[in-house]
């Protein structure tokens, strides 16, 4: 997956999810795919009433032109 893909799919998580800002994906190769898609791994923390914090991780599957085809998201 090249610069331009992955910058395209982390407009459209931090659109999505602003706290994600500023976090680098891990991305890896889906194998057991029947088309080429990527998994990309955001991880972040989310400010919450009273102070404290939680850890959130995005998960985006998307096509090496950088489309999404799925994104989840922990609590």
């Amino acid at each position: 997956m090249d610069r331009d893909a992955i910058a395209r799919v982390t407009r459209e998580v931090v659109r999505t999810y602003p706290e994600m800002d500023g976090v680098s994906p891990t991305v890896r190769r889906e194998t057991q795919a029947p088309q080429e898609q990527y998994v990309l791994t955001y991880k972040g923390k989310v400010s919450l009433p009273g102070g404290r914090q939680m850890n959130r991780i995005v998960r985006v599957t998307a096509d090496p032109r950088g489309r999404i085809v799925r994104i989840s998201t922990s609590r």
